[in-house]
């Protein structure tokens, strides 16, 4: 008779990865399965294009990686993590040749965008500024979930933020302060009217000003591996190359804990259409490039980047994600998210050479190509783009689907941000992480918080695995 486990995790993403950590740090045995050769999940890095060039597979920039209460409880530094930062976090270009900056200070970021809203802007984050840690600690733990650290300070961050991006960013006069905000809630990929987003806004500005947008050393698969090594020195188990198709084929455990869909979840577990009321979003279309040489952009500030939006006003930006999200079609301009990553880690590529990449947003499960829409789009604010590419890896929602079966249709947020998903995720419940069988909970990045490589969603779940074993042992 095989040994009974403390805890039992399948999929070794982030959460998955974070959710073990937290329970061995705890004193429970604990094991992993991961259907792929290598851990990451959305948080891989290989070469994807050219020998020699390393391209991050999803997520690229961290900066709720950096500012992650989970992550900056752990020693991952010891095991290799290195955050790197660009000398401007994000810039969002023009066609006049000018950008608005999202810089380290909340002052540069202000003066970016002209004097008509540089006050505007310095009087939307006072309220918040050197205060990441508890404010970080307050909103990316359940809402319900004990008594917030600082209340009056998330209270502040409330009332704008639960209110569309589309509604906060009437504080400016100009469109330049308007694109930058609605840029920033476009990487939850739903439309600027959608409530909450004025909170995602705030967030991603507060954490550019407090922590910063870094990128791992090497790629993002540093955060994996720096997670993994953690977890095998604490005692864990890790196995690569094992797709779990049911709950049987588990060794015996007090609890099961799932870095996958909420419906991928209910078919191993055995638990019929639990989630059958789940909804997915819109889809990224994702394409990565093996670049002769730096990205020839137009705007001074995109070249000394880590990030930059493509999406010259905060209408062109609306009507991309309204197609993509709402009208069920693919946008002719669409707004694009782009990372340019030798810029600060110049390894990653031959020397010279760059690795750069650039999505947009498209229907669910949409099978055409958008990869000359995001060219162009490209073009538009760095002429000459075209010229110095030397091989590029094309991957629609079918392909980031097969390179993360939690990207359900291409949806690398695991749920569409919309209704009452915008908050209570992946549905209403005190415990959103617990489900009808009382040993398998959910831990992806389908449950509160939601998407990004923060670990929270598995350091969330993780807490309530530990609470349910605890009070069984009683």
């Amino acid at each position: 008779m095989p040994s009974m486990r403390d805890v039992v995790v399948v999929g070794a993403g982030p959460n998955g990865l974070t959710a073990a950590v937290e329970l061995a740090r705890r004193g429970m045995s604990v094991e992993i399965f991961e259907a792929k050769e290598t851990v990451g999940g959305g948080a891989r890095t290989e070469e994807l294009t050219l020998p020699g060039f390393r391209h991050d597979t999803c997520s690229a920039v961290h900066p709720m990686g950096v500012g992650s209460p989970a992550f900056r409880a752990m020693p991952l530094d010891r095991y290799g993590l290195e955050w790197l930062h660009p000398e401007l976090p994000l810039a969002h270009p023009f066609p006049d040749g000018s950008a608005a900056v999202l810089a380290r200070s909340i002052g540069e970021t202000a003066a970016y965008l002209g004097p008509r809203d540089a006050a505007a802007y310095r009087r939307l984050m006072k309220p918040f500024a050197g205060k990441w840690d508890t404010l970080s600690a307050d909103f990316l733990k359940v809402p319900w979930d004990g008594l917030p650290r600082d209340p009056v300070t998330l209270a502040r961050l409330g009332l704008p933020g639960l209110a569309p991006v589309s509604w906060l960013t009437r504080v400016f006069a100009e469109d330049k302060g308007r694109a930058l905000l609605a840029g920033l809630a476009a990487h939850v990929v739903a439309p600027g009217s959608t409530p909450v987003t004025g909170a995602i806004a705030l967030v991603f500005a507060l954490a550019a000003h407090e922590v910063g947008w870094p990128l791992a050393r090497g790629g993002s698969q540093g955060i994996a591996d720096a997670l993994t090594a953690y977890l095998r020195d604490l005692g864990g188990v890790v196995h690569t190359g094992v797709e779990v198709k049911r709950l049987d084929e588990l060794p015996p455990a007090r609890a099961y804990v799932f870095d996958t869909s909420p419906t991928a979840m209910a078919r191993i577990a055995g638990l019929g259409r639990a989630f059958g009321h789940f909804r997915y979003g819109a889809a990224a279309f994702k394409v990565d490039y093996a670049l002769e040489g730096p990205v020839p952009w137009t705007a001074a500030e995109a070249r000394r980047a880590g990030s930059v939006h493509i999406g010259p006003g905060s209408g062109e930006i609306a009507a991309a994600l309204r197609a993509a999200s709402v009208e069920g079609r693919a946008p002719e301009a669409p707004f694009l998210v782009t990372s340019q990553p030798t810029l600060v880690d110049p390894g990653r590529a031959p020397e010279g050479k760059h690795v750069f990449w650039a999505y947009g947003h498209v229907p669910n499960g949409w099978d055409g190509d958008l990869t000359e829409a995001i060219e162009r789009q490209v073009e538009r604010f760095a002429p000459g783009f075209r010229d110095r590419v030397l091989a590029r890896a094309v991957a629609g929602p079918a392909e980031l689907a097969r390179r993360n079966a939690n990207y359900v249709g291409g949806d690398f947020t695991c749920g569409a941000f919309s209704g009452w998903q915008t908050v209570f995720r992946p549905r209403p419940a005190w415990n959103p992480y617990g489900t009808a069988h009382p040993a398998v909970f959910l831990c992806s990045s389908a449950a509160w918080p939601g998407p990004g490589v923060h670990g929270m969603s598995g350091h969330n779940a993780a807490k309530a695995v530990w609470r349910r074993l605890r009070a069984a042992t009683r």
